[in-house]
């Protein structure tokens, strides 16, 4: 049996955990063995450890996972004439039972703003809140000559390596083709990861005007408007643009197959371009906002949901590979004083949903449960190849020697039912309701500290801390 040495400074007491009897799991592989936990990192991994006066965690019948990295979170956020319902103390803490301990938020900019005063506003949102480890995205909104030259410090000090570009919400967010070229040549420049947005904004807002004037104003009508050709032409765009500047994209909330297929033929061409769905486009289709009585609207994000059969296109490229990560998009609205701003008018409901919490269950239930993923490719997805693609591994991603212990002990026998009544975020509404999942979160360690205990919240408001990240290296 290989053994460790672990160096501690003089005077130095790091309180030691023991989980013992699990089955851990890694994107590569699988073993029956103990962990060893010294403070905040992982100390040793075997079948014998000894570890006197440790802290002893009976892992029995359960996977011993890396702590879920959520790589799309919206909190605290406003939108459409509100704000999100979850703010970095409820999302984090609905992440945490959920099996996640780390996520990034988007930060948004303003033009005419300085990046880092943006970057400050987001950092007093977190400050005293988050329960779990927590990075920032850097929304770029113009690409003028300040904002180019403020990235050197935001990319190399900051540790915030990747920027989004939306290429939709007309008259909002949505950023010309410039901006966007821009953008990915100087990333290119300084190692950062460029996210898009990918749908055409002129084409949608063309779309929704046209409806409007129809009176078609039901939720519905989003789905319509905002068709699967308007995301794959904005995807293969944005595909073609990073190929030029010689420069690396990542695709966020894929949802169609039209937008996995220009994604497919980026990375057969050699070009570096990589993809993210979500849980919702996985396990939900377009019927959800056709229901009666405005109830559609609690499904209204975007890109919108599709036809059934995309589902299976999406699984297919987690599968092989041609996405790698599912993101949740959490961006939550209550249904009641919220989504009902939308009444009369699809295109002021806002965008989003609940779902930090759910996402591990989904693709375990529906992917691993289900046969359609490997045990190994859901522990990728859902922590280990965000960790890498966004500068966080081995740090986080992995149960290995010297990482973060942040660790799920994930019993794969239980059942539950996903309901409002018993989910942890702060909205009045799940679009998983009634969904039936196999394999429920147990416990929760982020950095050796217990978030969730026997399903139970022990965390501490504050206790996230912010992650600073690497620049990006190809996975």
């Amino acid at each position: 049996m290989r053994r460790w040495i672990i160096i501690i400074e003089a005077g130095e007491e790091l309180m030691k955990k023991w989980i013992r009897n699990g089955t851990v799991v890694t994107a590569s592989d699988t073993c029956q063995a103990d962990v060893l936990i010294e403070g905040e990192r992982i100390v040793a991994i075997g079948e014998t450890l000894e570890a006197d006066e440790a802290e002893v965690i009976d892992a029995s019948g359960c996977y011993v996972f890396p702590g879920g990295i959520d790589p799309h979170t919206h909190l605290d956020m406003p939108f459409g004439g509100t704000v999100t319902a979850d703010d970095f103390e409820s999302g984090t803490r609905a992440a945490a039972f959920g099996g996640t301990t780390s996520i990034i938020d988007f930060c948004l900019t303003r033009k005419g703003e300085s990046l880092r005063e943006a970057i400050a506003v987001w950092h007093e949102k977190a400050r005293g809140k988050a329960v779990i480890d927590y990075g920032f995205h850097l929304m770029i909104a113009e690409a003028n000559d300040q904002v180019l030259e403020e990235l050197e410090t935001v990319v190399k000090h900051e540790g915030i390596t990747s920027l989004k570009v939306f290429m939709a919400y007309k008259n909002v967010f949505q950023a010309d083709d410039e901006t966007l070229f821009k953008t990915l040549v100087r990333a290119r420049e300084l190692g950062a990861l460029v996210q898009v947005h990918a749908e055409n904004g002129d084409v949608i807002d063309y779309l929704t005007k046209q409806a409007l004037a129809n009176g078609q104003t039901d939720p519905i009508h989003h789905a319509l408007t905002r068709p699967p050709e308007a995301e794959g032409e904005a995807t293969g765009r944005a595909a073609a643009l990073a190929a030029l500047a010689g420069s690396q994209l990542y695709v966020v909330h894929v949802s169609c197959a039209e937008a996995v297929r220009r994604i497919a033929e980026a990375r057969e061409k050699g070009w570096n371009v990589y993809g993210e769905t979500c849980p919702q486009y996985l396990a939900l289709d377009i019927s959800a906002l056709a229901q009666p009585d405005f109830e559609g609207a609690k499904y209204v994000w975007s890109p919108p949901l599709r036809e059934k059969w995309h589902q299976e296109v999406l699984w297919n490229a987690l599968k092989s590979g041609i996405l790698q990560t599912v993101g949740s998009d959490q961006c939550s609205f209550n249904f009641k004083g919220q989504k009902e701003l939308g009444r009369g008018d699809f295109t002021k409901i806002p965008n989003g949903g609940p779902l930090i919490e759910d996402r591990i269950s989904v693709l375990y239930s529906d992917g691993v449960h289900a046969g359609r993923i490997s045990l190994h490719q859901f522990v990728d997805i859902v922590s280990t190849k965000a960790a890498k693609l966004f500068g966080m591994y081995p740090r986080k991603g992995t149960i290995a020697v010297g990482s973060d212990a942040d660790i799920v002990i994930f019993n794969p026998q239980a059942k539950r039912t996903i309901s409002a009544e018993t989910h942890h975020m702060r909205v009045d509404y799940n679009p998983f309701e009634g969904k039936e999942v196999v394999g429920e979160v147990v416990s929760v360690l982020s950095r050796g500290e217990f978030v969730i205990r026997d399903k139970e919240f022990v965390g501490q408001a504050g206790a996230g801390r912010f992650i600073k990240r690497a620049t990006f290296t190809r996975p």
